[in-house]
């Protein structure tokens, strides 16, 4: 059953107790057989099953239900009925403010308002969709198709990025909107947008909708490497907005972690020196991101290895320097634990030779 709406509608406080001598008693077996009984096709049988479940004496009858607590239950389940219903009728609203064209000949404060209420719907859309039954219903009203047409490269910064949270906030541990979002061609926008988009905040949501396209879903995977998505995140990685790059770090990082199979694409691809060149910059809490990848990147792979011996790199005498910086600082303790592996794996290893055995 679907979470209660968010409307005026709620359940009871509290289940009113069953009536002196009342079992809860189980739906044993039909007369003359053995097995689970019939699913139920009304309210009513909805009721008789809410009483007979979890009994610790499934062979007995059950015994007739106070009117007190059959209304209580009535109540309680129109409730959570009326609330789901309400909810589809908002996103139904909401994407009726969406559907909207955008009147050409509109003055500046008019084309404002129009923008201000799209934005609301979006947000409230947004909203909505954190209950999963929610996000299918709205791709089922084809709100998907809407948001990926027509928002996700709009004009005002205010709907790319509210667009992209909401692609994110729908498709995140939902394998089927997720395949339904990549079909749809929205994953080389989003990408698009976290590359070029000038503005911040559309780049951040955007990073965080691939996120949730990527990660435990192999076909957003091959999508984001066909795309060259490693590319696209590294450059976020070398922006100056701070969010954006923790956040990208922490993806490759968490990428590298699950498919440990495309180390060899990203070492081709130059990512150790592009690594160690980001930790060289001015320290931040950045840093401690970059260098968990790093980790992700050599461990129990040896052409990762290789490349952070290179002697021009200059890594070890990098990590050493590091070390003693965060020494003395606790608040950096996952950092330093990342330099001292690394130092671990990288430089205190046996021979190449030895490791490729």
């Amino acid at each position: 059953m679907a979470n209660q709406g968010s409307g005026s509608s709620r359940l009871p406080l509290a289940l009113p107790p069953a009536s002196q001598g009342c079992s809860s008693g189980g739906s044993g077996s039909s007369a003359g057989g053995s097995g689970n009984p019939p699913p139920p096709r009304n309210l009513q049988g909805l009721l008789q099953m809410a009483i007979t479940a979890g009994s610790e004496e499934p062979d007995l009858p059950p015994e007739p239900m106070s009117e007190e607590r059959r209304q209580w239950l009535q109540e309680a389940m129109s409730a959570a009925f009326r609330g789901q219903r309400e909810e589809v009728e908002q996103m139904k609203n909401c994407l009726r403010v969406l559907s909207q064209p955008t009147t050409p000949s509109a003055g500046e404060a008019e084309l404002a308002a129009d923008q201000q209420e799209r934005e609301g719907a979006l947000e409230l859309l947004a909203d909505l969709c954190e209950n999963m039954d929610n996000a299918a219903d709205f791709c089922q009203l084809s709100g998907m198709h809407l948001l990926v047409g027509r928002y996700l490269e709009a004009g005002p910064a205010g709907l790319r990025w509210r667009a992209a949270q909401l692609i994110g906030t729908c498709s995140q541990n939902v394998a089927a909107i997720q395949e339904q979002v990549l079909g749809l061609g929205a994953l080389r926008k989003l990408l698009r947008l976290l590359d070029r988009d000038p503005c911040d905040a559309v780049r951040v949501k955007a990073l965080f909708a691939i996120s949730c396209l990527v990660r435990e879903q192999e076909a957003g995977l091959l999508q984001f490497l066909r795309l060259d998505g490693f590319s696209v995140l590294m450059r976020a990685m070398q922006q100056q907005v701070q969010k954006l790059k923790v956040k990208s770090a922490f993806l490759l990082q968490n990428l590298l972690v699950g498919h440990p199979e495309h180390k060899g694409t990203l070492c081709s691809m130059g990512m150790v020196q592009q690594l160690v060149a980001l930790v060289r910059t001015e320290h931040s809490p950045f840093h401690e991101h970059v260098l968990g990848a790093l980790c992700s990147l050599v461990t129990d792979f040896p052409q990762g290895v290789r490349e952070c011996r290179e002697p021009e790199l200059g890594l070890e005498e990098l990590l050493r320097h590091r070390c003693q910086l965060l020494q003395q600082h606790e608040e950096y303790q996952e950092e330093l634990e990342f330099c001292e592996k690394l130092l671990q794996t990288c430089f205190s290893t046996p021979t190449d030779d030895s490791m490729d055995r």
